[in-house]
């Protein structure tokens, strides 16, 4: 039984299929009754002539002359099940195993009230929430937790692959969960680390989403993206928003309300460099997704795939069938029930 530490990921599938090897010689089959139809036209408009020519009147049909065409319908089937063999059929069982070792990921999510500011659509928040669950989305075993701040941190999930719970728990964030208002990225790092310290991945991560500086908590955000680098974490910052007068509500009048904003990009930017990550700036909804789309490159999970293919021929059947039918034909043709029939 695999470890959930060691986060390997196996998948085995099994895929069943029908297919042809020489499937040309299908096009073959409505060839046959073409050919036998034509023969037992020709066969039956001679045959017409010459009774008229012999009775000099009129022929009654009778049903047991269908009788004299029943050799014919079995030497046709003979044929087409030859037709089929020869094209060989086979049944393709193939197995996929798939195994992948997960790496952790911890969502560092500022929920302070400037992201409430609306030059992102709708606002930095919602924006941040909607990219994310995307990112979420195109992971493969990987491990993800969320930590949400503001003027405190919190863990909103733990690391976990339940991808749903993940989804769901962004979904709850908003603004004003955390009454404390302001930006501790350094304690906020610091729950990271310690969701992370204790895990045996290969790869442990740390994203930071922020629109500001640290104004709160007791944590230095470079000591704590030092304490991440120690334990071997990556620390990548996102620097989200822009700068300058910027819309953040409207009033009565249905007039917009601008705020002065300035986002500490030097900060977020020695931080990600001491905890051997990257900075990145966002200040669109597609700026921020295409950030997350760059660390999903950086941080890839590899997937081993292994693939093992049975085969099964099915010409034999197909055979089988053809042989008893030659057997029951020349029975027929020989018979003193064709004889008559043919007189």
């Amino acid at each position: 039984m695999l470890d959930w530490l060691s986060l390997e990921w196996f998948s085995l599938s099994t895929m069943r299929s029908f297919d042809w090897v020489y499937p040309l010689v299908l096009y073959a089959l409505p060839v046959v009754p073409l050919l036998f139809m034509i023969k037992g036209l020709l066969r039956l408009k001679s045959r017409s002539k010459l009774d008229m020519a012999m009775f000099e009147g009129t022929v009654r049909w009778q049903w047991s002359s269908l009788l004299r065409f029943v050799p014919e319908v079995v030497f046709m089937l003979f044929v087409m099940l030859v037709l089929l063999a020869l094209a060989r059929p086979q049944r393709i069982n193939e197995q996929v195993e798939q195994t992948a070792e997960g790496i952790d990921i911890v969502l560092v999510m500022d929920v302070s009230g400037s992201m409430e500011l609306q030059d992102i659509k709708p606002n930095r928040l919602e924006a941040a929430k909607d990219v994310a669950i995307n990112f979420i989305n195109g992971r493969v075993a990987d491990r993800i937790g969320v930590v949400v701040f503001a003027g405190d941190a919190y863990s909103l999930a733990p690391l976990t692959t339940d991808y749903e719970l993940l989804r769901e728990s962004i979904r709850s964030i908003e603004n004003g969960m955390i009454p404390n208002d302001g930006t501790a990225i350094g304690s906020a790092l610091a729950v990271a680390i310690n969701r992370m310290r204790d895990s045996n991945a290969k790869s442990k991560v740390a994203i930071l989403i922020s629109d500001g500086e640290n104004t709160a908590g007791s944590l230095d955000p470079h000591m704590a993206a030092r304490l991440a680098y120690a334990h071997q974490i990556k620390v990548y910052t996102i620097g989200i928003g822009k700068d300058g007068l910027v819309p953040y509500d409207v009033d009565a009048d249905g007039k917009t309300l601008l705020v002065e904003t300035q986002l500490d990009e030097k900060s977020l930017r020695e931080i990600s460099e001491t905890g051997d990550g990257k900075f990145f700036r966002a200040d669109s909804r597609d700026g921020l997704q295409e950030v997350f789309q760059n660390i999903n490159q950086y941080e890839k999970t590899e997937v081993r795939e292994k693939r093992f293919r049975d085969t099964y021929d099915y010409y034999q059947v197909y055979l089988k069938w053809a042989l008893l039918l030659l057997l029951v034909w020349m029975l027929l043709k020989n018979t003193f029930m064709t004889n008559v029939l043919e007189d």
